[in-house]
């Protein structure tokens, strides 16, 4: 019999395929051969061919790009069996949770993903919860220790009726009904008097936050008492501690921490408070391993953490696996996804593809990092000189005590025994919290999440990767975490906006991944699979663009397209066809469904014409020092999509207001009923210079465009929220107006 640590912990498979290839290069052919038409009759055209050209182009780049990036897609399989006898060694872990506003992220949601983490199967005394509260909220503080009271109760009845759902929020909802009668009589008192518990905790959080008298006036909530939320000192709170005396109940540590914010001092949003994390974890615990999720992204998967051990323990050379990132799933998705803002199946492909080059990047959630790949060090650092206490103060910052933790995560200076005693740490912990404490250091830039874009954590991915770092995708099943997504309209086009920001401030910084492929250890295809990631907001200039050709040539009786009758009309069609039905096949193969492939082909086109220009705009201002760039906390719901409406009919209904950001998307649409008008009413004027006006191929596009709009053209007629505001209408219809005249 084999012995247990010869036993692989994981398997990296390869999902080539000979028919995606194919298609993948058909496409591309297709490309070419459609380019090498215009060229040739370039000079023959207008200049609307001209604009056709070099639009086709950008896509046909970007396709390039693609691929590239998912030439040789791998996925890895985890050995969970094999594992299982080595579970006295295993690692500890330490796992954070952000949350940043009360409101927006309702405590309810923050407190069921820590529950969730606390009831994973992994042994508890290696375990360690770390609650960043960016909000600095009583309320929040309050949650969590009802929440730890609760977790007693919760965590040894998930254990000993092997409870697969362990957020309870989902596992007392309609989507898990009352059990049968024919079960065990014992776990079905047990399992109501759990619903009663956690119905009891719910209602104490609720009437906390609606009449904040309620929280308590102890000890413990003196330090909340006359501060604001951007002006206070730091709070660190251990909640609960993991110690010997308290054999009797198997809980991970779970620590509040609300770090010092000051006016005078930038706090850099999300990147700062994990930094702040890294550094108080590191002081309390120094786990070599670190779990990140966002505070709506439950565990869904109980075993998560031992699959995310298989892959970093399975390796040879840590350099293989330096993080291990789950894709972002989501509980409350409407079906089919009617707003586009899942991106499951795009994600996967993406990080599958990049799974065969160097690694998936980092989504900023459900992420397992080796702490040394936060501090910034290759995987083959020079440790000499990083034993000088001056150079480690240089980089990590005054603390003797930090100092000391990294010293031991890098050579194994100090064994630390688990459970530790963190209470002992509060003070040195505060220290490292403090909002000066980075001055003169390397965080932000060097060590921890990197600062200087809202997208932090693609960033922070890319610095790993260009110190010669692969990464692992892990997918298990049951999923790894599932969150909540944004409901659509206003809230979706936020985050999209940010999310483009973000890539673009990267793009246009000293960390452009095509200059870091030949300074680092970047590879080539790696700087172009993250070139395709950070370009994908600017390509919304000539999508959208090119969105408006068609309406053009028609309200001008041109063309930009071959006639029907040419041979050459074979060409773009078949492109549209062929792109279409690879993409279509796509989700089919994922188990999604034709709905759900076009709700999220007409929400790419509908987000390249609003949230992604605004994106663009932003950084404009930005580089030209007009503006600096906000970071907008995207609001979550504890609900599912059953429960999200009492009207079925508006379940899915894209919603408006007056942002501008609808406002782009809008003219487009009006542009194009007005083009369509004119060609029914036949007021289109004559073929300029005798050449050949437009045909069915610009009224096709112009159709397709339509179509893809069609939340925008039931906005127009419809009303309340689902309406698009009657000011952003006469705004559109102004510059539509102004777009005919320039015509």
């Amino acid at each position: 019999m084999a012995k247990a640590h010869s036993l692989p912990l994981c398997e990296r498979v390869s999902r080539k395929s000979i028919i995606r290839r194919t298609l993948d290069v058909t496409i591309f052919c297709l490309f070419l051969s459609l380019l090498s038409y215009r060229f040739h009759f370039l000079r023959n055209q207008g200049f609307t061919w001209l604009l056709a050209f070099l639009y086709e182009s950008w896509f046909g780049f970007i396709w390039l790009l693609n691929l590239s990036t998912r030439w040789n897609p791998v996925e890895h399989k985890t050995y969970l069996e094999n594992l299982l006898p080595r579970l006295p060694e295993l690692p500890p872990v330490d796992m954070f949770v952000t949350t940043a506003d009360p409101v927006l992220e309702p405590p309810l949601v923050t407190i069921n993903t820590v529950l969730s983490l606390l009831a994973v199967d992994y042994p508890a005394e290696k375990l360690a919860c770390y609650v960043s509260d960016d909000g600095c909220s009583p309320l929040t503080f309050y949650s969590l220790v009802e929440a730890s009271k609760f977790a007693k109760l919760w965590v040894p009845f998930c254990k000993k009726y092997n409870v697969q759902v362990r957020s309870p929020f989902q596992y007392f909802s309609s989507k898990y009904p009352l059990p049968p009668d024919d079960v065990l009589s014992g776990f079905k008192l047990e399992w109501k008097k759990m619903k009663d518990e956690y119905e009891q905790l719910c209602r104490k959080i609720e009437d906390a936050a609606h009449n904040l008298t309620l929280v308590p006036h102890s000890a413990e909530y003196t330090a909340f008492q006359n501060i604001e939320r951007n002006n206070h000192p730091t709070i660190i709170k251990v909640i609960w501690e993991n110690k010997k005396d308290h054999s009797s109940i198997f809980l991970p540590h779970l620590v509040y921490i609300s770090r010092e914010k000051r006016p005078s001092h930038p706090h850099n949003y999300k990147a700062g408070a994990m930094n702040v994390l890294t550094r108080i974890s590191g002081v309390m615990t120094n786990a070599p391993f670190m779990l990140n999720v966002d505070c709506d992204m439950f565990a869904s998967n109980p075993k998560i953490i031992l699959e995310g051990m298989c892959l970093l323990l399975g390796v040879e050379d840590e350099q293989e696996c330096g993080f291990v990132q789950c894709p972002q799933i989501f509980y409350n998705a409407l079906k089919d996804d009617p707003f586009g803002n899942q991106l499951t199946v795009p994600f996967a492909i993406l990080a599958g593809g990049m799974a065969g080059i160097q690694g998936p990047p980092y989504a900023g959630t459900g992420c397992f990092h080796r702490r040394k790949t936060i501090y910034g060090l290759p995987p083959k650092h020079d440790v000499v000189d990083l034993k000088d206490r001056r150079i480690l103060e240089e980089r990590f910052g005054k603390s003797t005590e930090f100092s000391e933790s990294v010293a031991e995560i890098l050579f194994g200076s100090r064994e630390k025994h688990f459970p530790c005693d963190i209470s002992s740490t509060t003070e040195s912990a505060c220290r490292v919290a403090d909002c000066d404490y980075e001055n003169d250091t390397c965080w932000g830039s060097e060590v921890g999440l990197m600062y200087g874009s809202a997208t932090e954590d693609v960033l922070t991915g890319l610095r790993i990767h260009k110190k010669g770092w692969k990464s692992v995708l892990l997918m298990p099943n049951p999923p790894a975490f599932l969150g909540c997504a944004p409901p659509g309209g206003p809230v979706s086009m936020t985050q999209m906006k940010r999310w483009g920001t973000g890539l673009l401030e990267i793009l246009y910084s000293k960390h452009c991944p095509i200059l870091s492929a030949f300074t680092t250890e970047l590879y080539f295809r790696q700087a172009l699979a993250y070139l395709y990631i950070l370009i994908w907001p600017f390509g919304s200039i000539p999508e959208f663009s090119y969105a408006t050709l068609s309406a053009y040539c028609i309200i001008s009786n041109s063309h930009f397209l071959p006639k029907l009758k040419e041979p050459a009309i074979y060409i773009p069609v078949s492109l549209f066809l062929v792109n279409n039905l690879q993409s279509l096949s796509q989700y089919l193969q994922y188990g999604e469904t034709v709905r759900a492939w076009w709700n999220s082909q007409r929400m790419a086109r509908i987000n390249a014409a609003s949230s992604l220009l605004f994106a663009c705009l932003s950084v404009v201002v930005k580089l030209l020092g007009l503006n600096e760039t906000v970071f907008e906390v995207t609001q979550k719901s504890q609900s599912f999509s059953d429960e999200n409406d009492d009207d079925d009919e508006k379940v899915g209904r894209f919603t408006f207001d007056e942002s501008p950001i609808f406002l782009p998307a809008t003219t487009l649409l009006l542009v194009h009923l007005t083009a369509m008008v004119l060609w029914l009413l036949r007021l289109q004027p004559p073929p300029r210079g005798g050449s050949n006006g437009s045909g069915l191929g610009e009224i096709g596009c112009s159709v397709w465009v339509v179509l893809s709009l069609w939340p925008f053209v039931r906005g127009l007629v419809g009303k309340g929220k689902y309406g698009i505001p009657s000011s952003t209408i006469c705004k559109s219809a102004a510059l539509a107006l102004l777009f005919y005249a320039i015509i």
